[in-house]
């Protein structure tokens, strides 16, 4: 590890871990959901109730702050922290995948991913080295090596030339990785073929990283393949160091991937759902703009401490019909909080030692019927 940076196991259950991440920006528990800021903003929610939806650590992407506003105007700002006014621990994706989802025209070659903006139209390059030029400059606590990202299901061939272009572009990242403040981590790719998967676990390993991401999943595999994928990379990491599930996901996966050892989540799905009327609670989701909350005075969720549940299912519900954007922010706020109070709930349990009977109790409660007010 890098001077300013420790991971340390405090409890086990099984495969599961409950943790502290420690980055020169503070410390975190593990296991920890990082809410995406991807143009270092978390959409639709500030600065200040991300933090007060208990999140300990936000993650940006390298490909679009490269785009807009450009990786220098974040370095003379004092970094990503400072720029968004968080000034605590954050991660940044290096764009492998946004270049796979977004970009247009995209070329691949050994020396890396050459393709068109997806805002304007614009020729950009990414490779190895000059990701990890623009992710030093917007100087996140933890940067990820580029990747090559395909999807799945896909051919073994086609899997297997990608996984092999990760590793050595990995080595490329970590010979021009320059910053001592910053921790690289490497991405395990090999999508569900387990041979390729440990292959690239194993490569990792000799090369070195602080820490070890499991790429290349939820892009279209399913739930069952995922934590199948899983499975087959676990035992190839090191125990000592984290893991990081990227991009994943529903609750559901997220109780899975815990329970197979994964430290770190991100994912769009709190704000993204939030902002279409869905919100999660630990008694099933609620879809607010069904008729039945219409008068319904019950808050999202009882005992959840977010500002969201100051306020009745019926005015929120008002508020989405009525086009009033507080309706979107507030159900954004809403998720953000459930996920940290799942993470919360799932680190309890593995240091209880009662993480199955725990997992059991959570997936009756997610998957309990949407209820009107007065139901039984």
């Amino acid at each position: 590890m890098q001077p300013g940076f420790a991971f340390t196991v405090e409890a086990t259950d099984g495969g599961a871990r409950a943790g502290v991440l420690t980055t020169p920006h503070g410390s975190v528990p593990t296991p920890l959901f990082m809410p995406v800021a991807t143009l270092a903003s978390v959409k639709g929610v500030d600065i200040g109730r991300v933090r007060e939806t208990g999140a300990g650590m936000v993650l940006s992407n390298a490909y679009h702050l490269h785009l807009r506003p450009g990786e220098l105007l974040v370095e003379v700002a004092g970094g990503v922290a400072a720029f968004t006014g968080w000034n605590g621990p954050t991660l940044t994706d290096s764009g492998g995948y946004q270049v796979f989802s977004l970009a247009r025209q995209v070329k691949v070659t050994e020396d890396g991913a050459f393709f068109r903006s997806h805002i304007d139209g614009s020729p950009v390059a990414f490779t190895p080295e000059n990701s990890m030029r623009i992710q030093e400059r917007i100087g996140a606590d933890v940067a990820m090596q580029m990747d090559h990202v395909v999807a799945l299901p896909g051919e073994r061939r086609v899997v297997e030339d990608a996984m092999r272009r990760s590793l050595r572009w990995a080595e490329r990242c970590r010979e021009a990785h320059t910053r001592p403040d910053q921790a690289l981590f490497g991405i395990v790719q090999g999508g569900l073929d387990a041979e390729l998967r440990h292959e690239s676990a194993e490569r990792l390993q000799a090369i070195g990283f602080p820490g070890y991401a499991v790429g290349g999943l939820s892009v279209g595999e399913g739930a069952e393949a995922m934590v199948a994928a899983l499975a087959v990379t676990m035992p190839h990491l090191p125990a000592d160091r984290p893991r990081y599930l990227m991009g994943v996901g529903q609750p559901e996966d997220i109780m899975a991937a815990v329970a197979a050892g994964i430290d770190m989540f991100d994912c769009v799905l709190p704000t993204r759902c939030g902002r279409n009327s869905l919100v999660y609670t630990f008694a099933g989701q609620v879809r607010l703009r069904n008729a039945r909350h219409a008068a319904d005075p019950r808050p999202l969720e009882e005992g959840c401490p977010c500002v969201a549940c100051r306020h009745s299912r019926s005015y929120i519900r008002h508020l989405f019909m009525a086009g009033e954007m507080l309706g979107p922010i507030l159900a954004s706020i809403h998720n953000l909080t459930f996920y940290q109070r799942l993470v919360a709930r799932l680190r309890a349990a593995v240091v209880a030692g009662r993480l199955t009977e725990t997992l059991g109790e959570l997936r009756a409660g997610l998957a309990a019927p949407e209820r009107a007010a007065g139901a039984s």
